[in-house]
This record gives structure tokens, sequence and C-alpha cells, in this order.
């Protein structure tokens, strides 16, 4: 598998091992975030620091892992980008409605604040 899953206390991580976020590697992404959606998780944090390459599969994805999370009512953070990644993105105006922070320290500080937020909306 070209991507780990790890649970962490309140959120998700998945983390790249492959340099390609492409219409291989996306299938096997898309799936594993419905299954991880689907046994009651709410917020995942992606950490892309590895993937130098993304093509539209991959930029499918990220918005399947981003509407999953809303559907949810949770939260969904990419970071990391590679320069290449980030233009992509940029582009696509996906910069827009998903959260991106640069690092993944940086991901579960603004996790933290975004579900304190949440918390207190309810």
């Amino acid at each position: 598998m070209s991507f780990k899953t790890e649970k962490k206390n309140n959120f998700t991580l998945l983390t790249f091992s492959t340099d390609k976020l492409d219409s291989i590697v996306s299938p096997d992404v898309k799936s594993e975030l419905v299954l991880v959606f689907k046994n009651g998780e709410k917020n995942v944090i992606m950490d892309l620091s590895s993937v130098r390459y993304c093509d539209s599969s991959g930029l499918s994805s990220l918005l399947i892992g981003y509407r999953l999370a809303q559907e949810s009512n949770g939260i969904f953070i990419i970071c990391g980008l590679q320069t290449a990644v980030q233009k992509l993105i940029t582009i696509s105006q996906l910069d827009s409605i998903i959260e991106i922070t640069k690092t993944l320290p940086e991901a579960i500080d603004w996790f933290s604040k975004l579900q304190q937020g949440k918390n207190s909306e309810s």
C-alpha cells in the first residue's frame, strides 16, 4: 500500500509512502476514506509531504475526503504540500474550501482550534 492510515485520539492521519497521488493510488485512497468515515471517524488529516505529483484523480480523492468530513460534521485538513501539488490545488481553487497547513504539527494545532470552535457551536 502506498499510504498508511493511523488512528489518533480525535482524528485519523493518512500519510503517503509514494511520491504520486494519481490514478493508480487514488482509488485506494478514496476507498480508505470511505471506510474511515463509515467506521464513525469525523476528522482526517492527510499528510502529503512525500507527494510530489498529483493528477485529477488525486484531486478527486481530496474532494471526497472533504465531502465526507462535511457530511459527518467533521474536519478535513491537508498538509505538507510540495510546490507542484500546491500549484495544482491553487489552480483548481481547492485551497478556497479545503483547510491547508504547511506542516503536520501545524495541522494538528489547527485541528485542535477548529475542533474547539465546533464544540462551542454545539
